[in-house]
């Protein structure tokens, strides 16, 4: 209990802090319509990006950029960066100066958002890039050419760039987290100037929905853009300041992965709530990878797809870790296969694309690669094409805000992108293809379809349950692991059947976790003849399954036990599971039904005699009812 107020006791400091945090943003915001188209910096920031970013310095990686297009930047932007060179400079300054005195990223960003404070939220955000973009590009120049021209060298001791430069991989992993942030800075960024783009299109004044929702999301993403960027700074400032002896500390990767989080939820939330034209934009974010050419594999074409491929499609996101199992892989796969057989269909119109979600600070190797590449070999839907392409921020995301922890997801993306069911799981196991689209509405329209009766329970494991039905042909389920019983009740029933007479089928279900007992039983069952079994035990795991897809589909529509007849079926049949020696479930025709755990059946099998007159009067089934 205490551990819980402590929880909700930080959630109401974060709020209120957030609070304190805005409302210190709008009052250093006096904006006097000084506005800087952010776009075409930005773009100056992403060639120098590509040009002086690879992962690891050292690298030959170039942007194929020409003196020509360099000439085009220079004529276009070099007035605009003139006519702000002042502040430009004193941006930097700042920056330089902080991070060398080891101020905090916050106090910094709030200084800098005080010298800017005449200029629009987008301006502000497109003066410190570009202050930015000249101390991050001379980082990287120097860097680059350390180890090349031996003219840099001086040049790097003057900017007391550290020795160990020329052994580059020593600092992979800061870099890495370095290069990861900024993209999200670019992102991020893009958004702002969305914003910015959709105001203006819509003609919007300070009254309009749209106008206070940029104005409650634009102030924030700006403070984490600027502030990021000056956690990024403060990095190269590090890696100078104690030159070779540096050791990036866990405390700074932390402070880059919670900042890229920030700026990534921000993102994603936003285009989840802007009305979309498809969902490419979507997708793009969840699969947000440094390689967004050919993402995709096609696991039926064994070969490389664009994303593209999903444009304005359903889109159902497997969501799982590498431990898969086969029995979901498997029935997933039937449902997925069937519904491929009849392209026209409406139920039919859906594609699968599994994001495999893994500890992205656990170290990959080969163990890992075999278990992505084997699961991916039985798949005959989409994957991406390698692990490494769903960018950790990704990973987190799907953990935090879709609350994903090893049980497998299936979340679905409408046309548009649109979430519309966070996991639909449950409807596949019960209808399969039959639920699309797999939305909550469909979900409670089948569910008014429904009633207690032995095809729901069963057809979908047993073929022949359907003509057995339609025969008017006895059928009785059972279950348990205790051989002996089996044995005896099966051969009880079979004589009560001959006695009584009636036209008797018997099918095993066994236990809801089949291990080799049921696959030993099931063979005893099959050479003496007692019944039909489930060939494959990922049927028997499929009975039970459905049973608790069907008990969680209830409870998330509000239903009880109480209330809802169909789940007080299920959650006896779910107690059965438990039972020992067994149970048993005999059936009529849809409906006609009874129900026992295994001991009771057999004594009121054993007491025939008694009950044997009524069987023509009242019927079997109601009969074994009224002496149960």
């Amino acid at each position: 209990m205490a551990s819980s107020n402590r929880g909700i006791q930080h959630l109401l400091s974060a709020s209120k802090d957030m609070t304190l945090l805005l409302n210190r943003l709008r009052a250093i915001h006096a904006p006097d319509e000084r506005d800087i188209d952010l776009k075409p910096l930005l773009h100056i920031f992403e060639v120098i990006f590509q040009r002086a970013a690879p992962t690891v310095p050292g690298s030959t990686k170039k942007a194929h950029m020409d003196a020509q297009n360099d000439k085009a930047f220079q004529a276009e932007h070099g007035e605009l960066i003139e006519q702000h060179a002042f502040t430009i400079r004193k941006i930097s300054n700042e920056i330089v100066c902080r991070c060398s005195r080891s101020g905090d990223a916050h106090t910094t960003t709030l200084s800098i958002l005080t010298m800017v404070s005449e200029y629009t939220w987008e301006a502000k955000v497109a003066l410190t890039l570009t202050a930015f973009t000249a101390y991050y590009g001379d980082f990287w120049l120097i860097a680059q050419l350390y180890a090349a021209d031996p003219s840099a060298k001086p040049v790097a001791i003057l900017n007391q760039l550290p020795e160990s430069m020329e052994h580059p991989f020593s600092y992979k992993p800061k870099f890495e987290a370095i290069d990861n942030l900024l993209r999200a800075i670019v992102n991020v960024s893009k958004l702002v100037a969305e914003f910015k783009e959709t105001l203006r299109g819509l003609h919007s004044t300070k009254d309009t929905p749209a106008y206070k929702s940029a104005n409650a999301v634009i102030p924030r993403a700006a403070y984490w853009i600027i502030r990021s960027m000056v956690a990024c700074a403060s990095q190269f400032a590090g890696l100078i300041s104690i030159s070779n002896e540096y050791i990036p500390s866990t405390t700074e990767a932390w402070e880059l992965d919670n900042l890229q989080m920030d700026l990534y939820k921000l993102l994603i939330n936003h285009t989840f709530d802007t009305p979309q034209v498809d969902n490419m934009k979507i997708l793009q974010l969840l699969t947000y990878s440094k390689e967004y050419q050919l993402l995709l594999w096609d696991c039926s074409a064994k070969q490389r797809k664009s994303i593209d491929v999903l444009r304005r499609r359903l889109v159902l996101l497997l969501i799982s870790d590498l431990d898969l199992s086969l029995e979901e892989l498997s029935i997933l796969e039937q449902m997925y296969q069937e519904s491929r057989q009849h392209p026209a269909r409406m139920e039919s119109q859906y594609e699968i694309l599994w994001l495999p979600v893994i500890d992205s600070s656990a170290p990959w190797n080969d163990e890992k690669k075999r278990q992505f590449e084997a699961l991916q070999s039985m798949m005959p839907w989409y994957t991406v094409h390698h692990l490494s392409l769903i960018d950790p921020v990704v990973l987190n995301y799907i953990k935090e805000v879709w609350h994903f922890d090893k049980k497998p997801m299936l979340v679905v993306l409408d046309p548009q992108g649109r979430i519309t069911n966070p996991n639909a799981l449950h409807m596949m196991w019960i209808w399969g293809s039959m639920a699309f689209p797999f939305t909550r509405a469909r979900e409670e329209a089948l569910w008014r379809e429904e009633y207690w009766r032995l095809d729901l329970l069963a057809d979908a494991i047993e073929p022949m349950m359907f003509q057995w039905i339609q025969e008017e042909k006895f059928i009785c389920l059972y279950g348990g692991e205790d051989l002996d019983w089996i044995q005896k009740f099966t051969a009880k029933l079979h004589d009560t059947a001959r006695a009584a007479p009636i036209e008797l089928e018997m099918l095993y279900v066994g236990r809801s976790n089949p291990k080799e007992k049921i696959r030993k039983n099931n063979d005893v069952i099959a050479t003496q003849g007692l019944g039909h079994v489930l060939p494959d035990l990922t049927l028997v795991w499929y009975f039970w399954e459905r049973l608790k897809s069907m008990r969680d589909s209830k409870i998330q529509l509000g239903k009880t036990v109480q209330d809802d007849p169909i789940l007080r079926e299920v959650e006896t049949m779910m107690s059965f599971d438990g039972c020992s020696p067994g149970w048993a479930l005999i059936s009529k025709g849809p409906s006609d039904m009874v129900k026992a755990n295994g001991d009771t059946f057999v004594m009121c099998l054993d007491k025939f005699d008694q009950w044997k007159e009524d069987v023509p009067v009242k019927g079997f089934v109601q009969a074994i009812i009224d002496h149960l």
